[in-house]
This record gives C-alpha cells, sequence and structure tokens, in this order.
C-alpha cells in the first residue's frame, strides 16, 4: 500500500479480550478490499451507500446496497466493522454469552460481522451459520469467519425455509428485518418467537432511528408479552484512526455508537444481566 495513502495509518490497538484479533481483521480487510479501488472511489460509494440506507430504504430488497464494487467495499470496511462493534457492545450489556452458545445463526449475515462478534465474545467456541440472499455476502461472511478464527459456514437461503435453532442454539438479525417486506417480516416474528418457545436465545438490532424502523414498536410488544426485553443503546465509538478519517470524508459523525435491540431467552436460561445501563 502507498505510505502517502489516506489508509496508511498505525493499526489503533482493539479493546477487548487479550489476544482480540481485531486489528489483524481490520488490516486484513483492508488489503482485502482497497486492492483494486481508491480511498477516494470507497469514500464515494460509502456517500452513495449511506444515502440509501436513510433516504432510498425501499430499494434496499432489491439488493441495491451492493450493487457495485464501490459499495460492497464500503459496506465490509465501514458498516462491516461498526455492526460488529455495535453488536458486542449489545452482547456484553445483555450477558449473552453466558452461558455461550453451541451455536449461533446470523439471518441476512452480510460481512458476518454481527455473528462474528457474539461468537468472539463467547470465547470464539459457537459454530456460526451466515445466511443471507446475496452471493458476496456469503463469501465475505465466510471468509470473516475464517480470518477472525471462528468455526462457521455462510450460504444462501431462504430464511422463510431456514430451520432455527431451540434449546442451545442462538439466532441473531442484526440490520436485516428492516430490509424485510411486512409480509416477511409477520412470518419471520412468528417463527423468531416459536424458536424462541423451543428455547433459543434471540437477539435482534437495528437503528436507532424510528423513522428507520417503523415496526419496532409492535414488535417490541410482542417481545415483551414473550418475556424478552426491549433496549436502546448509545455505546462508546472506540474506532480506529482510518475509520474516522472515512467517517469525516463521507460527511458521517460517529462520535458515538447507536442501536436498539430486542432480546428473548428461554426462562430457563435467565433474562440476561445488563452491565451497562441502556439510553431510553
Amino acid at each position: 500500500m502507498d505510505p502517502t495513502s489516506p489508509w496508511a495509518f498505525k493499526d489503533t490497538p482493539s479493546r477487548g479480550i487479550p489476544g482480540d484479533p481485531l486489528a489483524a481483521w481490520f488490516a486484513a480487510l483492508e488489503a482485502r478490499h482497497l486492492e483494486r479501488l481508491t480511498f477516494q472511489e470507497v469514500r464515494r460509494a460509502l456517500q452513495a451507500l449511506s444515502s440509501l440506507y436513510v433516504e432510498r430504504r425501499g430499494r434496499l430488497a432489491s439488493g441495491a446496497a451492493l450493487e457495485s464494487e464501490g459499495k460492497r467495499a464500503a459496506f465490509a470496511l465501514f458498516y462491516g466493522p461498526l455492526h460488529f462493534l455495535v453488536v458486542r457492545g449489545i452482547v456484553r450489556a445483555l450477558g449473552a454469552s453466558s452461558p455461550p452458545p453451541g451455536r449461533i445463526v446470523d439471518l441476512g449475515c452480510g460481512s458476518g460481522a454481527a455473528g462474528a462478534a457474539w461468537a468472539l465474545e463467547a470465547g470464539g467456541r459457537p459454530e456460526i451459520l451466515g445466511v443471507d440472499r446475496s452471493a458476496w455476502a456469503v463469501q465475505e461472511a465466510a471468509w470473516t469467519y475464517r480470518a477472525l478464527g471462528l468455526a462457521g459456514a455462510a450460504r444462501r437461503c431462504d430464511l422463510a425455509r431456514l430451520p432455527l435453532p431451540g434449546r442451545g442454539g442462538a439466532i441473531v438479525a442484526a440490520f436485516t428485518v428492516n430490509e424485510l417486506r411486512p409480509p416477511s417480516q409477520e412470518r419471520l416474528l412468528a417463527r423468531l418467537l416459536e424458536a424462541g418457545r423451543r428455547g433459543a436465545h434471540v437477539l435482534l438490532v437495528e437503528p436507532l432511528s424510528r423513522r428507520s424502523v417503523p415496526w419496532w414498536d409492535a414488535w417490541s410488544e410482542v417481545f415483551l408479552a414473550a418475556g424478552g426485553r426491549a433496549d436502546s443503546w448509545r455505546l462508546p465509538a472506540a474506532l480506529p484512526e482510518r475509520w474516522r478519517l472515512l467517517d469525516r470524508a463521507a460527511g458521517l459523525d460517529h462520535r458515538e455508537l447507536t442501536g436498539r435491540s430486542l432480546w428473548l431467552v428461554s426462562a430457563e436460561a435467565g433474562s440476561g444481566s445488563s452491565s451497562r445501563a441502556p439510553a431510553r
């Protein structure tokens, strides 16, 4: 890499458990996605991708978020690690890795960040199955699991036909449900509740903005009625300087990481304990 490139910064030490592999993952992501693209190309793609998520969410169901090499690189380099840190923070606060699940199913896995974050918090022991409708996402998630030293596989699959785990298993759907059309959302909600009744741990994560998730209040009521919990989060943004550079260059401002979650766990396993007070 050109030492004058905006990406040529010293690695920021990762903050986590001893031996946390995040710094190496970030470096590998750069090598993987910046081989054929410039910083300016990724910046422009990130601007377009951010506009799509904020202003034109109706196009997400058509796969527009991953329609070009630039958008795919921006998603993997920027949103993948951001989603990782958000999910990791929520999993820690909920105590969702004690006891560790034996298997994690990551619905709409994207680059694999959400399932990987939970698995690493659980000591790297759970097996991960990432599923997505995008062939690129499946390949990227499989690469993420290998890069982080996790036991995982990814495949294309219709969520309506995917068998969901029960007792001893976990399900995560991070920044996924909002990309489904209402009929598919309703079918998925019923299946998630059934998996919870069979003993699976279920974690949903979406943006904090209510405009982005108009269905959230209805889902929250259902999760609460089933014995779950709903939380809003504001987490410290301990981001590497290279992320901050791209953040600023794309006109974004992640001074903190935010999200909202729905959490459902079987009564026998307990409801999880919060080590950080959620923002309401």
